[in-house]
Order: C-alpha cells, then sequence, then structure tokens
C-alpha cells in the first residue's frame, strides 16, 4: 500500500492523530484535537511546512473534530486507518482489520479498561462515518505482550477468576516496547537478542523482550502496575485497598482515583508529576522532590533487575519515553542502582543526549550490556502494523 496510514488515538475527550507516509522522508502531519464537548474545544496540529497551527472547535463532538483533521491533510488521502486501542485481552495478538466481530471483541474488553476502550470505539465509530470505504484496522496496546509464558502473565489466584473473569497480566505500552527493541536490533552488533526496555513518561512501564517477543513487562491487569509513574502509584501492597477502607471509610472508587491520580511523583513530591520540575526543585533543596526522584529510580531499577530473569541472555537496556530519552539523572541513577548487570555509562554521552536523538550510552568498545536512548515512534509503528494488517489479506 503506498498511500498515507492515518492514525488515530482517540480519548473521551481527545483524538491525537498523525498522517503516516510509506515514505519515511516524507512530512508528518500531526496533532490533537482536545477539550472535545466543551466551548474550549480546540485542534492543535502542524503541518508540512511544519508551521504550527489551532483551530477553535467549540462544543465540537469527535465526528465534528475529525471533519476538521480532514481539512488539514493537505489533499493527501489516506489508504487506511489505524486506530490504537488500548486493551485487546487474550482475543488479539497481532493487529486485527476491524469488522462487527472485532468491535464486538473490543465492547467485550470494555470492562478491562473502561476509561480507554469506549473512547477507542467512538473514534472508531466517528471514522468509520467519515471515511466509510477505507480499510480499519485496530491496533492493540496489549497485544505485543501476548507472547508472555503464563508464569509471567498468571497471577497467584483462584482458577476460575482467569478461566471465567479474564483475570490476568496483560501489559501496555506495546506498540512502543516493540518499536525500541526492534530499532535496537537494527542498531546494535547485537541483533534482536535479550533487551530490557524502559518506557519512562508520564505512564512507565518496562519489559524484557527477546528476539523481538515480549517475555514478560511491569503493567499487569491495568496500567496501574508496575514502576511509580507521574500519578500513579505502581506496585502497592493488595491490602491497602482494605486498610484505607477500614481506618479512613475511603470508598473503592476513591481509592482508585487516589492511586491513579494523585499518587506516583505527584503524590511523593507533593509538587507535580513533571520531572522537570522535581529535578529543578531537588536542587534547591527540596527534600520531597529528591525523595520522589529516589522513589522513582529506584523502582525502576528493580522492576529491570527483575525482568532480566525472563531473558535466556541481557545485551541491552533502551531508555525511551520523554523522560527516558531527556532525563540523564534518570538514567544514571537506574544505572547506579545495577553496577552487578556490566552496564558501564560514558557520562558525556548520557548528558549528551536530548530527546528526538538515538544513541548508544557506553563506548562502542564495551564487551557487556549496552545502554541506548531510542526515541519511541508510537505512532510509526501503528502505521506499520496497519500495513502489514492489509498486505497479509491480500
Amino acid at each position: 500500500m503506498n498511500a498515507p496510514v492515518l492514525v488515530i488515538n482517540c480519548g473521551s475527550s481527545s483524538i491525537k492523530y498523525a498522517l503516516i507516509d510509506p515514505d519515511p522522508q516524507a512530512p508528518r502531519l500531526a496533532g490533537l484535537a482536545e477539550r472535545l464537548g466543551s466551548a474550549e474545544a480546540r485542534l492543535k496540529g502542524q503541518n508540512s511546512a511544519g508551521e504550527s497551527f489551532t483551530q477553535p472547535l467549540p462544543a465540537a463532538d469527535h465526528t465534528q473534530a475529525l471533519n476538521a483533521i480532514f481539512e488539514h491533510l493537505e489533499g493527501r488521502l489516506p489508504g487506511a486507518v489505524g486506530h490504537r486501542i488500548v486493551h485487546g485481552g487474550e482475543h488479539f495478538t497481532q493487529a486485527a482489520l476491524i469488522d462487527n466481530s472485532v468491535i464486538n471483541a473490543i465492547e467485550t474488553t470494555a470492562a478491562l479498561a473502561p476509561l480507554h476502550n469506549p473512547a477507542n470505539l467512538a473514534g472508531i465509530t466517528a471514522t468509520r462515518k467519515i471515511f466509510p470505504e477505507l480499510p480499519q484496522v485496530a491496533v492493540f496496546d496489549t497485544a505485543f505482550h501476548q507472547t508472555m509464558p503464563p508464569r509471567a502473565y498468571r497471577y497467584a489466584l483462584p482458577e476460575a477468576l482467569y478461566t471465567e473473569h479474564s483475570i490476568r497480566r496483560y501489559g501496555f505500552h506495546g506498540t512502543s516496547h516493540a518499536f525500541v527493541s526492534q530499532r535496537a536490533a537494527e542498531l546494535s552488533d547485537r541483533g534482536a537478542g535479550g533487551w530490557l526496555t524502559a518506557h519512562l513518561g508520564n505512564g512507565c512501564s518496562t519489559s524484557a523482550v527477546w528476539n523481538n517477543q515480549s517475555l514478560d513487562t511491569s503493567m499487569g491487569l491495568t496500567p496501574l502496575e508496575g514502576v511509580v509513574m507521574g500519578t500513579r502509584s505502581g506496585d502497592v501492597d493488595p491490602g491497602l485497598h482494605t486498610h484505607l477502607h477500614r481506618q479512613l471509610g475511603w470508598s473503592l472508587e476513591k481509592i482508585d482515583s487516589v492511586l491513579n491520580k494523585e499518587s506516583g511523583l505527584l503524590g511523593l513530591s507533593g509538587l507535580t508529576n513533571d520531572l522537570r520540575e522535581i529535578e529543578d526543585a531537588a536542587k534547591q533543596g527540596h527534600a520531597n522532590a529528591q525523595l520522589a526522584i529516589d522513589v522513582f529510580c529506584y523502582r525502576i531499577a528493580k522492576s529491570l533487575a527483575a525482568l532480566s530473569c525472563a531473558l535466556p541472555q541481557l545485551d541491552g537496556l533502551i531508555f525511551t519515553g520523554g523522560i527516558g530519552e531527556n532525563s540523564s539523572t534518570v538514567r544514571r541513577n537506574v544505572l547506579a542502582l545495577l553496577p552487578h548487570f556490566g552496564f558501564a555509562l560514558n557520562d558525556n554521552a548520557n548528558e549528551a543526549t536530548i530527546r528526538g536523538k538515538e544513541g548508544r550510552l557506553d563506548n562502542a568498545d564495551h564487551q557487556g550490556p549496552q545502554v541506548w536512548v531510542i526515541p519511541t515512534d508510537e505512532e510509526g509503528r501503528i502505521a506499520m502494523e496497519t500495513r502489514h494488517c492489509l498486505e497479509a489479506r491480500l
């Protein structure tokens, strides 16, 4: 397929989009429709000349926002639409051409991702109205992790909770972990091999990838499990819910909200979920800001060490995401907590690496596990999987 793919990432009040040409040198049209349904709704994006634009869309719904997005595609008609779907459960191990059966399966899985899958379905419905003739493909965050063995994805719970209610570990950020591990295989002399990947942003997860297949990951049934994140707590004692309910009278809804929206870097620092501001505050002597950094880095290192158990051999570690690409402090601190793994950080390379630049952070002649920064491209991965899905049907 030689036409561009329109990648859609639909939230309850937003649509992130990117028009991705098969020619990697072609300009990428991308933007965000946000605050949909409100008087402040607007579309922000970038045209092919690299110029930014903002268009008010007062009270626009998803269909109206998609129509506005279409007007900014500069006449470049997509040949297909690729949708990011957060949760595919066990139904999907790869991208799928959207039909009624796929929509029904996504609806069935909505209970596992009540904040995400219904919004993703709204995007599919709106896009099919506007582009009824275009093939639409669903690309799932969870699909990459469907290669995990039972020892990695099963919880130690009664069998019926798995067989009858699908309670297991699924993992997320699959398109990111897939992209950076495949890119490392291309860049490194180690090939596909065994890679630990750390996707660090407002949402964070780690993964163990062997020969381009996920063997384990930090997130579980929901994106709350795992390492500390911007506003999410990551792993806590499962008994915490009962304790907070008994001691403070908190409802399940309040506990869920606190763990997802008021914890993580925000909860520890008491300031913000933005690590850049936390690092600045720590330099000024703010004790809780420093604590937030310490806990954040320790939990990442602890997770990576645990995930190494899944790999037959360790060839390297990849940092990606807004924090992984930008924070030399986090990279340095995480590696310092893993001295027995044989990593060797080049401080100059670590300090020089900035977002959007890929590069190796240890010396070229280092014989131990390598360290890389690789900017993720989830939209590019979704476009690629969309093309592969359609080409496989020809």
